[in-house]
């Protein structure tokens, strides 16, 4: 690595996300590009897992390599050279080429093929191997794609295994192209731009699961029934999203904690410092993010149930109102079914009956309907039954 560090930071650091895609356009399908940098996806599932293989002198491409072995046998006859490769999804023979070639730990071979990592930092002997956990937001669903990418940082390579979409790392390969004065700061200088492009794609993510908060804000209080689905369904990605970044901390401090033992370039650890702010903000906002999930979630639980409440009460007072209907129509049909029953006792066609004859028995059959129909009428006032 040079001596000397460049006096302005080249772009080759900053701004390496993608640029962001407009809502509703179709993403163009992915292919390499002619001049061997790294592309962002494979075309076609046959497609080779190497992406690009290049090697490096004094931060200028000597040479590109279509074969693992081809690279490898440029490398031994071409001295003071740093080889690139960037592998997506590749088989068990080509990373066990690359381990033989390079001397990788078997562990870390293993987790670079089985991929579902923790972000880590590991240290085996002179060789560094970094997870890490990419995020990319999409606009067209709403939600949060994460990638995975192992990364070996040895003396003279750097090997990028890329799981998923994110990051695009032929835009890293290209801004470090065009910023030699850094790329031939070594092997270092590759993976803290990685970690930049890393980083700086969280991004546009924070800002799409702020917008998606806000407009859960608004269906929460509009009374939207399908929203506490969309709040569980982002608590999740915010959940995936604080896995994907909170460990970014500790192994950036591992980094520069390492600083002085493995002689890093005092810029590069400029460049490092700075990295460690965006991601320690990134991780505040994210944490932002799950506590005003819970507090939204809460806000919702409590309006449902004071919707809920207010039904019950609505039915409540329903039944209540139906209830008091009830208890008229049959006071009412009580007091009517009194002088009914006397005049159906008295209208019965028998000989023997008391008061058959009786010259009053007319006018006591009406005074009887009467009193029976007061004592009822006065019964059922008295209790609130009309």
């Amino acid at each position: 690595m040079s001596a000397e560090p460049p006096g302005r930071r080249p772009r080759g650091l900053r701004g390496l996300r993608k640029p962001a895609k407009k809502k509703g356009a179709a993403a163009p399908p992915p292919a390499e590009p002619a001049d061997g940098t790294e592309a962002p996806e494979p075309s076609t599932e046959n497609h080779s897992s190497i992406i690009s293989a290049a090697l490096y002198r004094d931060g200028h491409r000597v040479s590109t390599h279509d074969t693992l072995a081809d690279a490898f046998r440029q490398q031994r006859t071409t001295a003071d050279t740093l080889a690139w490769i960037g592998l997506h999804r590749p088989t068990p023979s080509e990373l066990v080429t690359l381990a033989s070639e390079f001397d990788l730990h078997p562990l870390a071979v293993e987790d670079a093929l089985e991929a579902h990592q923790r972000p880590k930092l590991e240290r085996y002997g002179g060789t560094l191997f970094v997870v890490l956990r990419a995020a990319r937001y999409l606009d067209d669903a709403e939600e949060v794609d994460f990638g995975e990418l192992h990364v070996f940082v040895g003396r003279d390579f750097v090997i990028t295994v890329r799981h998923g979409g994110a990051p695009d790392l032929s835009a890293v390969r290209r801004r470090m192209e065009d910023a030699p004065e850094l790329l031939k700061r070594g092997p270092e200088a590759v993976l803290y731009a990685i970690l930049d492009a890393v980083v700086d794609g969280y991004a546009p993510v924070v800002a799409g699961v702020q917008n998606d908060i806000d407009e859960i804000e608004t269906e929460v209080f509009g009374g939207d029934p399908r929203v506490s689905r969309r709040i569980y369904e982002l608590s999740r990605e915010v959940v995936e999203f604080q896995r994907a970044t909170r460990p970014l901390n500790t192994m950036l401090e591992s980094l520069t904690a390492g600083f002085e033992k493995y002689a890093i370039d005092e810029e590069l650890r400029r460049y490092l410092r700075d990295v460690a702010d965006h991601v320690l903000h990134t991780t505040d906002r994210v944490d932002g993010f799950r506590q005003a999930l819970q507090d939204i979630l809460t806000v919702n639980a409590t309006l449902v149930n004071q919707q809920q409440n207010a039904e019950m009460r609505a039915l409540a007072e329903a039944g209540f109102e139906q209830n008091e209907e009830i208890k008229k129509i049959s006071s009412w049909a009580a007091i009517l079914f009194a002088p009914t029953l006397v005049g159906t006792i008295y209208g019965m066609n028998f000989d023997s009956m008391p008061e058959l004859h009786w010259a009053f028995g007319y006018p006591f059959a009406i005074v009887l309907m009467a009193m029976v129909c007061t004592s009822l009428y006065v019964i059922f006032k008295k209790r609130d039954w009309l």
